[in-house]
Formats: structure tokens, sequence, C-alpha cells
């Protein structure tokens, strides 16, 4: 298993906007490089992107939830891409 981190604080977004779909679901099959998020913090947005190609586990953090730099927001796991 491999997570996924917040690079900074802020509110963790699962979707690019509102009314769009998710950027991944859990049981979704990813690539290296993938973006699974967005963190915004005072109108600036950050895409998270996956360091691991694999399969999504599980989203730690909430869709809106505020986040700290080193929280896990996604787990995943790794070589079934």
């Amino acid at each position: 298993m491999a997570n996924v981190i917040s690079p900074l604080p802020g509110i963790f977004y699962r979707k690019p906007g509102p009314g769009k779909e998710p950027f991944v679901e859990v049981g979704d099959t990813i690539e290296s490089g993938q973006t699974i998020g967005i963190v915004e913090i005072m109108k600036q947005f950050t895409e998270v992107q996956s360091d691991t190609a694999g399969v999504i586990e599980s989203f730690e953090a909430a869709d809106g939830a505020m986040v700290n730099p080193g929280d896990t927001l996604v787990v995943v796991r790794e070589g079934q891409a």
C-alpha cells in the first residue's frame, strides 16, 4: 500500500469543480502521476497526484475536509495498474 499525502494545508476536494465528476473513485485503477484530487488554499488550487500506479483502496480525507501537510488523502494498492 502507498499513501498519497497532502503537499500543503487547505481544503481537499475530490472533484475539479461543483457539479463535476470526481477525479477518481474507490476501486479505480490509476497511473503514476494521475490527479486524484485538489487542495485549495486562499483560492489557489493545487493538483494532488499519485506517485504510484495501482488501485484506489480508500479515501482517508473526506471531500471538503481541512487537511494539513503530510496528511494521508488516499491509500493506493500498488502494482495493480
